[in-house]
């Protein structure tokens, strides 16, 4: 597994910082620089039809090695890192046989990752850790998905006595800000089902998400001299804050957990003549889904009556669970799990509280559960990966290939109860 650690190291060090503000695709130039390694690579492996496409979207292909009528799959993975937290200049450090006691990220900014804070790190004591130096995020969100899909395809070409269909891979720009399937190009891609490369912990499998809206709420005021406003100013802020105070005070992501949905506002602006407000919305149950925008609309129709004045409400879905689109071809996640066991790893089925690159391919006609990267604290200073986590990742891709070759074609027909 050398060239796992050697590719996933090479990949953080190259900037993929995506960006909201960009109506670009790739958002950066910056992406095509990874872009252009990995197509590279990819050639120098010996796949076939490597292409990279003019939006930075690259895929290839594994031919089959067995004569039996098997089903193109696919594995995919993002290859951008969030703008939440710097990509710029990573260093990452590796951890030797973890003690179970505190990294010191950085000396000279006292940055410690303890597993006093993050109890998790305890599971992986005596194992190696990829870690950052405390100024950025490592990124294995998502190029370990990436290493492992690539050290994957390497180990069933060096090793053509495992059986396995058709495979197909696929790296995405901008899936860290909202995008990174909406270019993808399914019917090209042609596989029956993916996975996405991408969840957290080790044993991670998912295939429900979030329905997920955006929702920007303005309110107008009049601004009159506060000596003289009785009867006559109206305060946006006020306006805003009091559409804000009749959402559920407890339906928000700090105090909820599992398929619990929230609102969440993450971005106020505002004056006495106009405030602003951005915030998301997000259910698992896409009746409660609807129901959410539903108090939101009653709120901002409530508010401009009590205060006679103008509020402005603009609601967009995003994306929906993937759970209706797998539940047809429930034996994709089956095949996953079994996979898992296979090599040793228990199976976390769990909702994904946020969304995926699966859940729009899912229902671009691209059935697509999500299995784990391995790494944890995502997006931040913190962010970590054990090794054996990633190395467990191409064990499980790998098992994925070859089950599905060993299993007859009415098996994928198959609809969960």
């Amino acid at each position: 597994m050398n060239s796992l650690k050697e590719r996933f190291l090479r990949y953080v060090q190259i900037n993929t910082e995506s960006d909201p503000n960009s109506e670009n695709c790739p958002s950066t130039e910056r992406q095509w620089t990874l872009a252009n390694v990995l197509k590279k690579e990819l050639l120098e492996l010996g796949m076939d039809e490597v292409e990279l496409d003019d939006n930075a979207y690259l895929t290839a292909t594994l031919p089959s090695n067995t004569s039996n009528a098997i089903p193109p799959i696919g594995f995919i993975s993002h290859y951008d890192t969030s703008p939440d937290f710097s990509g710029e200049d990573v260093k990452p450090r590796v951890i030797e046989t973890y003690d179970g006691g505190d990294i010191l990220l950085n000396a000279e900014k006292s940055i410690v990752l303890s597993p006093e804070y993050f109890p998790e790190l305890l599971q992986y004591k005596g194992q190696t850790l990829i870690v950052t130096d405390g100024t950025t995020l490592l990124g294995a969100d998502d190029k370990a998905g990436v290493a492992e899909i690539i050290s994957a395809m390497e180990y069933l070409i060096t090793h053509p006595e495992i059986p396995h269909g058709e495979i197909r891979i696929g790296f995405t720009p901008d899936e860290e800000i909202g995008r990174g399937a909406h270019l993808f190009d399914v019917p090209a891609f042609r596989a029956n089902w993916a996975y996405t490369v991408d969840g957290s912990q080790i044993g991670e499998l998912e295939y429900e998400n979030f329905n997920a809206a955006k929702a920007h709420i303005r309110t107008f005021g009049k601004s009159v001299h506060p000596g003289y406003a009785k009867d006559k100013m109206i305060n946006a802020i006020t306006v805003l804050r009091e559409v804000l105070s009749g959402l559920p005070q407890e339906e928000v992501p700090e105090k909820t957990t599992g398929r619990q949905g929230f609102y969440h506002v993450h971005q106020i602006n505002g004056s006495i003549e106009e405030a602003s407000a951005q915030l998301i919305i997000r259910d698992h149950d896409k009746a409660d889904f609807e129901n959410r925008k539903a108090r939101l609309q009653a709120l901002v129709a409530e508010a401009r009556t009590q205060y006679s004045t103008e509020i402005e409400l603009d609601i967009a879905d995003q994306y929906y669970n993937m759970k209706e689109k797998i539940l047809p071809v429930f034996p994709i996640v089956a095949v996953a799990e079994e996979a898992m066991k296979a090599v040793g790893v228990p199976p976390i089925i769990k909702p994904i509280r946020g969304g995926t690159d699966g859940s729009q391919l899912s229902f671009m006609g691209l059935p697509c559960p999500n299995i784990f990267a391995g790494g944890h604290n995502f997006h931040g200073k913190y962010e970590y990966i054990p090794l054996q986590s990633m190395e467990k990742a191409v064990e499980v891709i790998v098992k994925i290939c070859e089950l599905t070759a060993k299993k007859p074609p009415e098996t994928w027909r198959q609809k969960k109860s």
